[in-house]
């Protein structure tokens, strides 16, 4: 699987990373440099805090959803790829489309399966149980003694 966290790269710099470039696309681009979609080809791209993607970013992979293909920057020849997308964001996706932050179109390309997870802060009485069941599924794997912690009230 490649990943890539679309909110810690510079606008300027996520085409780049994304579609990749060819040699002298740019100033300082002195050899070809393969992007996240084609190194993910036959295979997986989670693509994380999809939510701060810029709208120009956003119709590439647009693009790269309907047609299965994209260019590299100065490029000019077609790259065809297979691979599975998927993107998470902290933000409300339904409100930015309303709000004109987010492509609906995109959007809906995407949302095919969601899997919505509340704020760790907010559900903490629901995360309580998991050190309990790992340790003692860890012991029981070990043959060792199960140590128990208290519990908070």
């Amino acid at each position: 699987m490649v990943k890539l966290n679309c909110a810690g790269i510079p606008e300027g710099l996520l085409e780049s990373e994304l579609f990749g470039f060819e040699k002298g696309a740019f100033t300082g681009a002195v050899e070809r440099k393969l992007g996240k979609f084609e190194l993910a080809d036959q295979g997986t791209i989670f693509l994380d805090e999809i939510g701060d993607m810029n709208p120009g970013a956003q119709a590439k992979i647009l693009r790269i959803l309907q047609e299965m293909e994209f260019e590299r920057l100065g490029g000019i020849k077609p790259i065809k790829i297979d691979v599975r997308v998927i993107a998470a964001t902290n933000r409300d996706l339904t409100d930015a489309v309303k709000k004109g932050l987010f492509r609906e179109d995109l959007f809906h390309r995407l949302n095919l399966f969601s899997i919505h997870m509340p704020h760790f802060g907010s559900e903490s009485r629901m995360f309580r149980p998991l050190p309990n069941i790992s340790s003692k599924r860890r012991m029981r794997d070990s043959n060792g003694p199960y140590l128990r912690s208290p519990q908070r009230q």
